[in-house]
């Protein structure tokens, strides 16, 4: 994987302060935030009462915070959300994207790069390494986000370019994609359980946690139910890019129902990659079509983690 950075500038930050932070969070989120430990990350999501997730997280844990990421275009909504349930809570939400700024870092001289320029990198995946404001977080696979002050984020970025290319924020992405990480947009908000974006393969979902907003559907989906979707990377080659939303077709669905829709998307050498939640039978038939039975043929790609059927 060739190296390069991006500036990450449709991420949302909220940071959650107070002594009550790690419960309240546990009670309202799909993870074991209770089990999140100081300087580490966690994947997890924000479900309805009726298990849908409404929203994607990374959490970052330091020793007197917990800040989500998320899609910037959600944050607000989700950080209404939340404080609604704050009642009593000794617990503070804020916004912090204007004063954090988030670079995605990858490839194979992205730790040199790191240590060149921060002193130093996380060693394992969901390591979280504090350096005065600066932090860095170490994300499958193999990949770094670095979040600086306002202040700092000229200096990072020229130091970050002697080394390696800037690229625009698809390109990170891409990367998210190739790694299996779902993003709900406003297009997919509401549509899926957490299982369906593959929550319980990333470690975003916990079924011995306790409630959270939707959790006995979820468990019930786990424990008694079928699952007939699941969360896979496709290509879909030619110039006309997918969005969000996006329909896909098999032959064993037919012409007038979909057979799956696309979470979110990035251009690629010969197309675009893109994660879509698609019916497990059609992924196994391998047949798949981009917005109609007669549309572009897309084709399946790997992740780095087992999908089951």
């Amino acid at each position: 994987m060739s190296s390069g950075f991006s500036e990450l500038r449709g991420a949302g930050l909220i940071a959650v302060r107070g002594e009550d932070a790690i419960a309240f969070l546990h009670a309202q989120l799909t993870s074991d935030v209770a089990a999140l430990a100081p300087l580490q990350t966690q994947y997890s999501g924000y479900c309805t009462a009726k298990g849908r997730v409404r929203a994607t997280f990374l959490l970052w844990r330091t020793h007197d915070e917990v800040t989500l990421q998320l899609p910037e275009t959600l944050r607000a909504e989700l950080q209404a959300t939340l404080a609604r349930y704050v009642l009593r809570s000794r617990v503070q939400l804020s916004p912090a994207t204007d004063a954090v700024r988030l670079f995605g870092v990858w490839g194979s001289d992205a730790p040199d790069v790191l240590r060149h320029v921060l002193g130093n990198v996380p060693g394992a995946a969901h390591e979280l390494l504090v350096s005065g404001a600066m932090r860095v977080a170490r994300v499958p696979v193999d990949r770094f986000i670095v979040a600086v002050t306002a202040d700092e984020a000229e200096p990072v970025r020229r130091a970050l370019r002697s080394d390696m290319p800037e690229e625009p924020e698809v390109a990170w992405s891409r990367h998210e994609i190739e790694a299996g990480i779902p993003a709900v947009l406003r297009e997919s908000q509401d549509r899926y359980v957490p299982q369906m974006l593959n929550f319980d393969l990333i470690g975003a979902v916990s079924y011995t946690k306790g409630c959270y907003p939707g959790q006995e559907i979820v468990a019930r989906m786990h424990y008694l139910g079928r699952l007939k979707e699941r969360m896979y990377r496709i290509h879909v080659p030619g110039p006309h890019a997918p969005v969000a939303g996006d329909a896909l077709y098999s032959p064993d669905f037919g012409p007038e129902q979909a057979s799956g829709s696309v979470l979110y998307a990035a251009p690629s050498d010969d197309g675009f990659d893109a994660l879509a939640v698609i019916q497990t039978s059609s992924a196994r038939s391998g047949a798949l079509h981009w917005k109609a039975l007669e549309g572009p043929a897309v084709q399946l790609e790997s992740l780095p983690y087992p999908v089951p059927d």
